[in-house]
């Protein structure tokens, strides 16, 4: 077509090339070019004046930073509380929210839920571009919803849309799915970087100019990221991802960007027939199936935000008979597991060079903090050493390099949670021992470096 180019633009900076390159000048990202249509430059100033969507207050004159008011942030609840705990409380009035995950992981099954409860308190847009109004109404008979004060939009044109929301004044947008979607003016496909970038400016100029709260949902790409411009994550308020194995019922929601709330709160949901379910306590959920009398098994306390969750660290310990000893970790950061496993065969002399090592984390969590080195030391020793750990003890603590015992944060809400799920002993660092000695029902045992670690594996057997 006339006055149309073909280039590569990067998704992480937006860098324009002529011809594809497999590093990004400017960023240094690999692999992080794809092909889009643009306008001739020739058209480009006016193009960028027609598509610009910078929200602007009106007010272009600076104030004084104490002449500033507080703004009060109006949140809407969206009938699950585990979803409202990821926000920060629920649904803030005017802001963006962009869910992604993998296909199938759940999404719209959970936005059709919220929409039942958000239905009975606001006027809701849902609009669909995968799905035809058939299906979804398929989807709300089993899932159950009413639809109360819903309006359903089968649509991917981007100012079709906005015209149709400015007639039914919705108090909530959903849109389902962001990639799906274009605009007149970009010549490209959907999906394309353009084509993302505008739809969003779009969603958001909407949101912030009328209060409208919006929900986005964004697909996923094979490296696992938000498929799009990475500049569409700092565009949002807040990004949710969808987490867990499309084989197993759990599904966890963890917020990596809020401008309304924490970003270290989970939430958790159990897929069923009838739609997704709160699982309000989690640490019975993980701890469901726990062996006895196993070795190789430990308990540890990890906290979630506010959230104390006690997990099991399984440890298989085999002799190899190849010169590479493999080492496979689930739910625990590889790089930590080799920095373990060096201490304890710096330290304590114990040869897991001649030893295959496995690591898990029952229930498909993935533990990121420090706090969990005490338990997955104690789980390597006990498979290797073929001793058994007690099954009402838990532990919790960091490991250094010099083999001693740091200290952690929240120790006392930690070991609160252990001892309402019936842990009766639990191994500490002597730093944090003095703030959990006063809680009922379960005995502390400090210990100031791995030598006292193994000490007590030796002491039980």
């Amino acid at each position: 077509m006339k006055g149309l180019k073909t280039v590569y633009i990067c998704s992480e900076c937006e860098y324009e090339s002529p011809k594809w390159l497999g590093k990004c000048p400017r960023c240094s990202a690999w692999n992080s070019f794809v092909e889009d249509v643009t306008e001739a430059p020739s058209s480009s100033v006016a193009s960028l004046q027609k598509r610009s969507a910078v929200i602007n207050s009106g007010n272009s004159k600076a104030s004084p930073f104490s002449e500033l008011d507080t703004p009060e942030y109006i949140r809407t609840s969206t009938g699950l509380g585990e979803l409202d705990r990821v926000l920060g409380g629920g649904i803030v009035k005017g802001s963006v929210v962009l869910l992604s995950g993998e296909p199938g992981i759940g999404k719209s099954t959970l936005l059709l839920q919220i929409c039942d409860s958000l239905g009975s308190q606001k006027k809701v847009l849902y609009i669909s571009g995968e799905e035809s109004g058939g299906q979804l109404k398929l989807r709300a008979d089993r899932l159950k919803v009413r639809g109360n004060s819903l309006y359903i939009l089968t649509e991917t044109n981007i100012e079709n849309i906005l015209a149709e929301a400015s007639k039914i004044n919705p108090d909530v947008i959903i849109a389902d799915s962001v990639q799906t979607m274009y605009s007149d003016r970009i010549p490209s496909a959907p999906g394309s970087v353009s084509n993302v970038k505008e739809v969003a400016m779009s969603f958001i100029s909407k949101a912030k100019s009328e209060g409208i709260s919006v929900i986005i949902v964004g697909h996923i790409n094979k490296e696992g990221s938000i498929a799009g411009p990475k500049v569409l994550e700092h565009m949002v308020d807040a990004v949710l991802t969808f987490e867990g194995d499309k084989k197993q019922t759990y599904r966890i929601i963890r917020a990596n960007k809020n401008r309304y709330g924490s970003t270290n709160e989970i939430g958790v949901f159990e897929m069923t027939d009838t739609g997704l379910k709160e699982v309000p306590n989690p640490s019975e959920m993980l701890l469901a199936d726990r062996p006895t009398d196993a070795s190789g098994n430990c308990a540890v306390c990890a906290m979630e935000g506010t959230r104390p969750l006690v997990a099991e660290i399984q440890a298989l310990v085999t002799p190899t008979s190849f010169p590479s000893p493999r080492r496979t970790s689930n739910g625990i950061d590889y790089n930590r597991t080799y920095l373990i496993l060096a201490v304890l065969e710096k330290r304590l002399g114990l040869k897991f060079s001649t030893h295959d090592v496995y690591l898990n984390v029952i229930g498909g969590l993935v533990i990121d903090e420090p706090a969990s080195d005490i338990a997955i030391a104690l789980a390597l020793i006990s498979s290797l050493t073929d001793k058994i750990i007690p099954d009402d003890l838990i532990a919790i603590g960091e490991l250094g390099l010099a083999g001693e015992c740091r200290g952690v944060a929240n120790i006392s809400q930690r070991v609160k949670e252990a001892a309402r799920l019936g842990f009766s002993k639990a191994i500490v660092p002597i730093h944090n021992a003095d703030g959990c000695n006063n809680i009922e029902g379960i005995k502390i045992i400090p210990v100031k470096n791995v030598y006292d670690i193994l000490k007590f594996i030796k002491d039980k057997s």
